[in-house]
């Protein structure tokens, strides 16, 4: 599968003059540095899985009054960044296929207009999916170590701000990458702030779990059983911790991708991980259907409606 206009440029790095990129190709060549031969119908699957999944998460929010809260609101914008890589995927897919068998003629302008759109909902969802995840984190943060003033700090105001700053910026960043995109400049930013997100949520949850183990320790010593509120916020931690290591071991090996792109275009081991671009983009699209997964599990109340809305127990 061949992503389209910018992102399936960085399947090859633009950096290397052609003569350079061809001899690292040459010294590179080997069993595994061929790369992998992903069918195009396992893309369409797992964007019809994850769009499933995530549009039945979203209903269910919607549903459950006791789900409006800021918290599975984000967690609701978090599944819709989800659902814009099913959608982009799904669209390049129909659009590739209708291509391909003539069933669809456009003019070369209109082709590279409808490339730009479907490149711009993915870098999109990588913005607004890495936003969403440090949003979630900094909001169970305040739940832990301030609950007592947590319906003053995140206010129902303050998180429809949050969220819409957050779609605000993810837009005007992905036309910024689309437009830019042969710039070392911008894919340096694009890196430096999944780096930060992850510090970001990396210190967060390594401080609530600290507080987390220091009151089971007190708990232990005390010999009293551990009361609901802690063990709802370790049980959230421990939830969120999960998405957080899905999300760097999805979209990990494509943000070193594009290390690699800026670094060492023509060294011939960067040249071996280029090949495995498709297996990249198949992670990502993973990252989008194990989420959904992860909200129903950990959710008894979510898990609830789900079922709800399943059976269309409206």
């Amino acid at each position: 599968m061949s992503m389209l206009a910018p992102l399936r440029l960085l399947r090859e790095p633009w950096n290397a003059s052609e003569g350079n990129q061809s001899n690292a190709t040459v010294g590179a060549s080997g069993g595994w540095c061929q790369g992998l031969d992903i069918p195009n119908e396992l893309f369409l699957v797992l964007g019809l899985v994850s769009l499933v999944e995530n549009l039945l998460v979203v209903a269910a929010i919607l549903k459950n009054r006791n789900l409006h809260s800021p918290t599975y609101y984000f967690i609701c914008c978090l599944a819709v960044s989800d659902m814009l890589v099913s959608i982009s995927n799904l669209a390049e897919m129909l659009f590739m296929l209708l291509l391909e068998h003539g069933v669809l003629v456009m003019r070369p302008s209109i082709v590279r207009h409808m490339d730009s759109v479907i490149d711009m909902l993915i870098c999109s969802s990588v913005v607004s999916s890495l936003s969403f995840l440090g949003v979630i984190a900094v909001d169970r943060y305040i739940t832990i170590f301030y609950a007592l003033r947590y319906h003053s700090i995140m206010t129902l105001q303050r998180a429809v701000v949050t969220m819409a700053s957050i779609w605000l910026a993810s837009t005007v960043s992905s036309t910024v990458l689309i437009t830019y995109y042969r710039s070392n400049t911008i894919l340096l930013c694009l890196i430096g702030f999944f780096l930060f997100m992850l510090v970001l949520m990396l210190v967060l949850y390594i401080h609530m779990f600290a507080l987390a183990r220091h009151h089971l320790h007190s708990i232990s010593s005390q010999q009293k059983p551990p009361t609901a509120h802690r063990g709802g916020s370790l049980k959230g931690a421990v939830t969120l911790t999960i998405l957080l290591g899905v999300f760097f071991i999805c979209w990990g090996p494509f943000f070193f991708h594009l290390i690699l792109i800026v670094t060492c275009p023509t060294n011939p081991f960067c040249t071996c991980f280029f090949s495995y671009f498709n297996l990249f983009l198949i992670l990502i699209i993973c990252n989008s259907v194990i989420d959904p997964l992860i909200y129903a599990f950990r959710s008894q109340e979510l898990r609830r409606t789900l079922r709800e809305v399943v059976t269309c127990s409206w």
